[in-house]
């Protein structure tokens, strides 16, 4: 796992460390998860997989999901 930082510009803006972005190409599209506090930036394979994500997110983005998967 690598671990950046950085900071949101006045328009919302973020820029991802240049060493993290190696693969993602420009105009390419990220799924963006809000989870409590965390902000989760992930590649999207395709635009159903976007979908599906943002479907199942309910599922997989709660605290009895979480407590199921811990010790895995």
């Amino acid at each position: 796992m690598e671990i950046g930082t950085t900071k949101m510009s006045s328009r919302g803006q973020v820029v991802i460390p240049l060493d993290m972005r190696k693969d993602i190409k420009e105009g390419e599209k990220l799924i963006v998860i809000k989870r409590d506090d965390e902000i989760i930036l992930k590649k999207s394979i395709s635009e159903t997989a976007l979908w599906s994500e943002k479907s199942l997110a309910k599922t997989w983005l709660n605290e009895e999901e979480d407590e199921a998967w811990k010790d895995l």
